[in-house]
């Protein structure tokens, strides 16, 4: 296990990027063009990037990135 201390105004950055990259992750899910085994992939990062986030975010922002996994091993669809 690891520590960080960061100050407020740093919170706010890393906050602010999480959610640029979340954001970024939730448009791509949504592009058919890109390949399943892809999307798993960035299903993975999305739950890294996701349980950095509710760590320094308030609860309240939190709420809109929830997401339940389309993509886990059971349902795994190679085409």
């Amino acid at each position: 296990m690891l520590g960080l201390m960061i100050n407020e105004k740093e919170a706010e950055e890393l906050i602010y990027m999480l959610k640029r990259e979340m954001d970024e992750l939730l448009m791509d899910f949504a592009d058919e063009r890109i390949n399943v085994v892809v999307k798993y992939a960035m299903e993975e990062r999305y739950h890294l990037l996701f349980s950095l986030f509710k760590r320094i975010a308030p609860p309240n922002e939190c709420i809109p990135y929830i997401r339940k996994s389309k993509f886990n091993n059971n349902n795994l669809e190679i085409n």
